[in-house]
């Protein structure tokens, strides 16, 4: 079978899972900037971390891309905030939407994983971005919190994680072996 595990990953969250990914199908996972050429794959599963309103490397791994018929197309996003939460899945829904062409989008079948975050191992970039997200969160009313603000209140300045391999059972159901 003729399949490629692709992901982006900043801090590691998404490289796990892909990693896992790899281990229990024997499919090769490598770094969105080493894709191969995607139109020969039977199967692609990318596994993005969640990123300032995208999925990082997403939109440069899938530019230009057609799918053809009989692909398999899996996309997992990993985030912080709770996939569960129907507000955090809808916020995932649009963000692919701008990051992927209508076709790609309609073919894809899409997962969504919880990463973690550890503060201490920020850039100084983004450490800078999410202090700017939690003094805005904190400043919005309880009754008006959304849950990914709740979860960021929460876990900030903090090494937290959410990553459960177990997870990952729907996307290998979903591979075609």
């Amino acid at each position: 079978m003729n399949s490629v595990i692709l992901y982006g990953s900043h801090y590691g969250s998404a490289r796990r899972y892909a990693q896992a990914l790899a281990e229990s199908t024997g499919i090769v996972a490598v770094p969105f900037a080493d894709a191969p050429r995607l139109s020969d794959k039977h199967a692609i599963v990318y596994v993005g971390a969640l990123y300032a309103g995208g999925v990082l490397g997403l939109r440069k791994t899938f530019r230009g891309f057609a799918p053809r018929e009989g692909q398999t197309i899996l996309i997992a996003t990993v985030g912080l905030a709770d996939p569960t939460d129907a507000e955090n899945r809808a916020n995932i829904r649009a963000s692919l939407k701008r990051q992927l062409s209508a076709d790609v989008l309609e073919r894809a079948k899409i997962f969504h994983l919880r990463g973690g975050i550890d503060y201490q191992k920020l850039s100084p970039g983004h450490r800078v971005a999410m202090a700017l997200l939690y003094q805005t969160a904190r400043r919005v009313p309880e009754e008006k919190q959304t849950a990914e603000n709740r979860a960021l209140i929460e876990t900030y300045g903090q090494r937290v994680t959410f990553e459960d391999l177990r997870a990952l059972e729907p996307v290998l159901q979903a591979i075609p072996r």
